[in-house]
């Protein structure tokens, strides 16, 4: 019987669902187990010692999975954990820690296939360990900035030019209950004029790239899935995530250098999955943004026909 994959991603995450189904069209045991129901719909019971390596087993009411059979983990944006009420605030801030460790550590020894190992994804989500290394995998960067010195901004914008403030971290916050988005910001006169916030935190400022279109580059392995993005509205082409109305896509071939460079920048930050941005200019050169080990794919499959849960799942089961 093939080994068992472990999906680890909250229950509501649809795009999981994809490769979810297509595992099991396949015949492959799937446990999907979101780390919101750990403790109370979700036990662990892990053993080591000197004759073998993890076992035990991760239950709920109605599944079990042998951790010593698992063959492989697709480890994909997990939720909270949630405590029994009336726990006071040390309390459930001291259980969240140990629910970590605990439950995090024993799924993270685990000797499998992983799409991504967590130590390799939170390595790879801070922004600037991915522009120096894609910098030193031969990729075209913007010349950015990392400051909370408002003076620094103003000298940067006076050497590159047209500058974009983009948040260093996730862009997404809750305010007043409502989730909110910080998208990138391409600056004014006015806003290098008046830097007064700047100085509350950190915060990424990068030379404005012109652009003919952007591309999405989902990586899966060794395999590359490439949509040109085309805005249609002012918003769009400053940052095509505020306005997807105002979007088409199609399908486009990777340059080599560009792919060799990917390559490479995967192999470093020990990822088997990333989505990855670039801006095409005018001239066709391509300059790398970000890759998120988390980031979306769905809505790219579903507008262009790439493949990308097919491969995923082949990535989970080591098919080349």
């Amino acid at each position: 019987m093939a080994a068992p994959v472990l999906i680890v991603a909250a229950s509501d995450d649809w795009p999981t669902d994809r490769v979810v189904v297509e595992l099991e069209q396949r015949g492959v045991e799937v446990f999907r187990m979101d780390t919101t129901d750990f403790p109370r719909r979700l036990a662990l019971a892990g053993r080591i010692d000197q004759a073998c390596a993890w076992t035990g087993e991760l239950a709920t009411e109605h599944r079990t999975v042998d951790l010593s059979r698992v063959g492989a983990v697709y480890y994909r944006a997990p939720g909270a954990f949630q405590f029994p009420e009336g726990m006071s605030g040390p309390e459930a801030r001291f259980a969240a820690a140990q629910a970590r460790a605990g439950l995090g550590g024993v799924l993270s020894a685990l000797e499998c296939r992983w799409v991504n190992h967590p130590t390799a994804l939170a390595r790879a989500e801070y922004k600037p360990v991915q522009l120096a290394a894609a910098r030193a995998c031969g990729l075209t960067i913007p010349a950015t900035l990392v400051t909370n010195r408002p003076e620094d901004v103003r000298t940067f914008a006076t050497q590159v030019g047209q500058v974009v403030c983009k948040p260093v971290a996730s862009p997404v916050l809750i305010e007043d209950g409502q989730l909110k988005s910080v998208y990138t910001h391409r600056l004014t006169p006015d806003d290098l004029y008046d830097l007064r916030g700047i100085r509350t935190t950190a915060h990424l400022f990068q030379a404005w790239v012109s652009k003919a279109y952007e591309v999405r580059l989902t990586v899966v392995g060794e395999r590359m899935f490439a949509a040109a993005i085309h805005a249609r509205s002012s918003d769009a082409y400053e940052d095509w995530r505020s306005d997807y109305g105002a979007l088409t896509y199609t399908v486009t071939t990777v340059p080599d250098d560009v792919a060799a460079g990917m390559t490479r920048l995967m192999e470093r930050l020990q990822l088997r999955y990333g989505a990855a941005d670039f801006v095409v200019d005018p001239q066709g050169q391509w300059t790398f943004l970000e890759v998120n080990p988390c980031g979306q794919w769905d809505w790219i499959q579903g507008e262009t026909g790439l493949p990308i849960a097919e491969a995923i799942a082949d990535d989970l089961q080591g098919v080349t």
